[in-house]
């Protein structure tokens, strides 16, 4: 099975192969190249700066000391009023793209009244008042114990802490929380109703008050991975209570069987459930149905097999002798695929010379075509490093790129029944189709959310919950 993706070059390609529907013109192998193009860009790819020391350009500088290292701070002054406190932002928002962000300060000293303040403020919050007294800001307060959300009248929540406590503050962007510890224990959690770009913030606001921030280059005294854990097994048994009858799952797995060949493991699971799973009817769509994917089973499977060993060459040899037209035009993307894929496999025996000789002959016909020049050069750049796996192409030295090729043959050989109406099913299966909606939906449901929070990778998602064996795995449902 091929990549989730929703990005829009998939949709460009999407649209090419509904367009080959109707006119015949388009090569459906392009969605494939699409597939493979996604893995020239890491999992998870979303990266973040995350805030590292303490903003000493914009802070109430009048009223504390920074360290050099901008990560302590002090109150040197006597407070007159609730203007003069010592508030000091982090140098970077906290990031948003993740389940959680947390940092902790160590209570160095409380000073004469230990008015300390730790919480998220904005862009705009005024620097010279406590975390939680104006709007967009909230904090936790080290005399009293209170939380302040935006007001100056704080709500009990927790215990005071004083010289030698450690107290930490996060958000958790799946539960959209505020949520603050002490000396490594969760103190409470409270609805996060600011929204946009927040910055961890803290204060000081009496004589002598010293604290030292941590943003994480430090251990925190609180278990960040446990709490990371139990949040997302909260997640996992919220999923969990959610009731599928056995019979959907069994013809899911069925058809993504038929789909891709694996006839053996077709056979084996049938006789498995021939005695506890009732046969039911799967509608057609679009004239497809079970008997469509399982036109030419035993090719698939054997040229399939051929291309997830290596053995190109002789896949070749039987798509020449079985099914020409796919082959014939020798500048088509499954062409490619093939003459990439064979180049690859020239690179990983380090038969380098072969593989420069190979590319002069076949890759060199696609060098500049519309789509194709940026897999080539991919290719190519594999020969540039003596460690070709460790380089930004290693992509292609790893197992998927081969069942990439393999669902490409796979789908151009299904396209080639004459039954077929529409190439999208020919392309992937039932159960692709749901995970590719399971994909939008957590997109569309983080959307809502204002981007906040960790992005779904299903390819991470798979990778987290698969076990070994062939079948669907995350190498192959990714």
């Amino acid at each position: 099975m091929t990549t989730i993706t929703t990005n829009t070059a998939s949709t460009t390609t999407n649209t090419a192969i509904n367009s080959n529907s109707k006119n015949g013109n388009q090569d459906p192998g392009l969605y494939f190249i699409d597939v493979a193009r996604q893995y020239s860009s890491p999992v998870g790819g979303e990266t973040e700066l995350e805030p590292t020391e303490l903003n000493t350009v914009k802070c109430s500088g009048g009223f504390l000391v920074v360290s050099t290292d901008k990560l302590r701070v002090k109150y040197t002054n006597v407070n007159h009023h609730g203007h003069n406190v010592g508030v000091i932002q982090a140098d970077r928002p906290a990031p948003e793209k993740r389940l959680v962000y947390y940092f902790e300060i160590y209570v160095r000293n409380a000073g004469a009244k230990g008015q300390i303040a730790i919480g998220f403020t904005n862009h705009s919050f005024k620097m010279r008042r406590q975390p939680g007294w104006e709007a967009n800001s909230c904090g936790y307060h080290g005399d009293d114990g209170n939380l302040y959300r935006g007001s100056g009248t704080g709500e009990a929540f927790g215990p005071a802490f004083t010289t030698n406590d450690t107290v930490g503050a996060g958000i958790n962007y799946a539960s959209q929380e505020f949520f603050f510890t002490k000396n490594g224990a969760v103190v409470g959690a409270v609805y996060k109703d600011i929204k946009g770009l927040l910055l961890p913030t803290v204060a000081v606001h009496s004589q002598n008050e010293e604290i030292e921030v941590n943003f994480g280059k430090k251990s925190f005294a609180f278990d960040l991975k446990e709490y990371e854990r139990q949040e997302v097994m909260k997640q996992q048994m919220a999923v969990d209570k959610i009731s599928l009858p056995p019979i959907v799952s069994y013809e899911l797995v069925r058809s993504y069987l038929l789909h891709n060949g694996y006839e053996e493991t077709l056979k084996a699971f049938d006789v498995a459930s021939k005695n506890t799973i009732p046969s039911i009817y799967i509608a057609q769509e679009n004239g497809f149905g079970e008997q469509h994917i399982a036109y030419a089973l035993a090719q698939r499977k054997a040229v399939r097999q051929l291309i997830r060993n290596g053995e190109i060459d002789s896949a070749l040899s039987k798509l020449h002798e079985w099914y020409p037209q796919i082959v014939q035009d020798e500048k088509s993307a499954t062409c490619l695929l093939l003459h990439s894929q064979k180049f690859i496999e020239l690179v990983r025996a380090g038969a380098l010379e072969e593989a420069v000789h190979y590319g002069r002959i076949e890759l060199a016909k696609f060098f500049k075509l519309p789509g194709f020049d940026d897999l080539v050069r991919d290719c190519a750049a594999l020969l540039a490093y003596e460690q070709p796996h460790q380089c930004s192409a290693g992509y292609l030295l790893e197992e998927s790129q081969r069942e990439i090729v393999a669902d490409a043959v796979n789908g151009m050989i299904l396209l080639t029944d004459p039954n077929v109406k529409d190439a999208q099913s020919c392309l992937r299966s039932h159960l692709e189709s749901l995970l590719r909606q399971l994909t939008v939906c957590c997109l569309e449901r983080r959307s809502l959310n204002g981007d906040q929070g960790e992005g779904f990778h299903l390819h991470r998602a798979l990778n987290s919950t698969s076990t070994a064996g062939r079948g669907p795995s995350a190498n192959t449902l990714v």
